[in-house]
């Protein structure tokens, strides 16, 4: 099927791990970001499990893989709307093709969230020297997905689409965890879990050769994949790729990651798709400059940790969690900044409701009392919190069907989370009031 025989090398390793060399039935998890590497990771499986297919007997499809998408809550939006519409396909093509590949997204719990540590908590945003998100947000969902296979199966292989030549630092990680002359190597978190790295000689080249030149197994455009990559590249951050046709002459190695993500210096990747397009993201890096800025600010801090600890340095910073002023001024300007995203995309949410009354809750707990996450709330939107009753995917669809009339969207969303949160309470006296009063201040709204 692959021309390469580098690409067929790797193939044919593939389907000699899962149906020869392993005889055991240990599941597959393959970590799934939707990006370039997790994408090409997935069809080599994909491929090599339609070749086994053709096997005689009894080397047939039994072991279970598992496409694991770790949903931070945070990640680009553009990112989110793609990676949910790649999983739709590949869910209903590995039904309709028969193959064992099933979808999982995982998400952090509740008080891992970003926004309650940073805006209910208080914890400053991460740097280099303290990065709580990657604990938090990525490695403890997918780490308890694992842990949750273990328990049925005793132990399991991840796959991964590392790359030795990503940069020195990850090679460097790769060589310290490998097992010499074995294609699994340890997990360096998990007990009985063993990591394989299928693409890890694969050059970038070789990596947009492979999505810019087949078609995807699921039945996917790759190119959409591609333009995502070429909106998101900064000037400085092109790469040549093996080209197919004249649209292929360069392609962005940007890293996606969260909308929110203080760590890197500046977001190259958000600022070029605002420039080539995407302008009502423009809120979204605003609201993040003003995170980065605000951070080490010594008025935005106090000066102790949460344990108590004195946090004043020498020079007489402070350099505690947020004081209270700070979380309520950035939880205000983080609505604000939703308000504006959802004029252009009315089914975004940066913050859900749910992590709203979690910081409510936390504020209580630390004796913040001044600022009320409710009337936060009502200032910006003139209205209560909403109870949300919507998945994903329905969002979508109502946004679809009420694209000439935003206001619509949020009418409906509001009825049915008025319908919810009466059955939440075990309740419903009142809720043809409460429909009928949120029926007229539509109407009023429109005179």
């Amino acid at each position: 099927m692959m021309k390469n025989d580098r690409i067929d090398h790797i193939i044919d390793e593939i389907i000699d791990q899962y149906a020869f060399a392993d005889t055991s039935q240990r599941p597959w998890i393959i970590g799934f970001s939707g990006g370039k590497d997790s994408t090409v990771l997935l069809t080599l499986v994909w491929i090599a499990l339609l070749k086994i297919r053709e096997l005689p007997n009894p080397f047939q499809l039994r072991r279970p893989i598992h496409v694991v998408c770790n949903d931070t809550m945070v990640e680009n939006p553009i990112i989110t709307e793609y990676v949910f519409e790649v999983l739709n396909t590949i869910e209903k093509a590995a039904k309709a093709q028969d193959l064992p590949i099933f979808i999982k997204t995982t998400t952090p719990k509740l008080e891992d969230s970003f926004w309650v540590n940073v805006l209910g908590k208080g914890y400053p945003v991460p740097n280099n020297l303290f990065r709580f998100c990657t604990e938090k947000l990525k490695i403890k969902p997918t780490s308890k997905f694992i842990l949750d296979q273990l328990d049925e199966m005793g132990e399991a292989i991840v796959l991964i689409g590392t790359r030795l030549d990503e940069s020195a630092s990850r090679a460097k990680s790769i060589k310290k965890h490998e097992i010499k002359g074995k294609r699994l190597s340890k997990h360096p978190l998990n007990p009985n879990t063993y990591t394989y790295a299928p693409i890890i000689e694969l050059h970038l080249e070789e990596i947009w050769y492979i999505i810019n030149s087949f078609p995807s197994p699921w039945g996917f455009d790759n190119k959409r994949l591609f333009q995502i990559y070429s909106d998101a590249s900064a000037d400085d951050y092109e790469c040549p790729t093996v080209v197919t046709d004249k649209s292929h002459a360069s392609c962005g190695q940007s890293r996606f990651g969260c909308w929110v993500c203080t760590v890197v210096k500046e977001d190259k990747s958000m600022r070029a798709l605002i420039r080539n397009g995407f302008e009502w993201l423009q809120p979204l890096l605003t609201y993040r400059n003003e995170l980065n800025h605000g951070r080490n600010i010594s008025e935005n801090r106090r000066t102790e940790r949460r344990n108590g600890q004195n946090a004043v340095d020498e020079t007489g910073r402070n350099q505690g969690n947020y004081t209270d002023a700070y979380r309520a001024k950035m939880l205000r300007s983080l609505l604000e900044t939703q308000k504006l995203i959802q004029e252009a995309r009315p089914h975004i949410e940066l913050i859900t409701s749910q992590e709203l009354i979690a910081i409510q809750v936390t504020w209580y707990r630390d004796g913040i009392f001044d600022y009320k996450v409710s009337e936060i709330f009502s200032k910006v939107y003139g209205r209560e919190i909403s109870v949300d009753n919507m998945k994903f995917k329905e969002k979508i669809f109502l946004e679809d069907i009420c694209k000439n009339n935003p206001k619509d969207y949020q009418l409906i969303n509001d009825l049915l989370s008025l319908q919810k949160s009466k059955t939440i309470l075990m309740n419903n006296y009142g809720l043809q009031s409460d429909l009928e009063n949120r029926l007229m201040s539509f109407v009023n709204e429109k005179k």
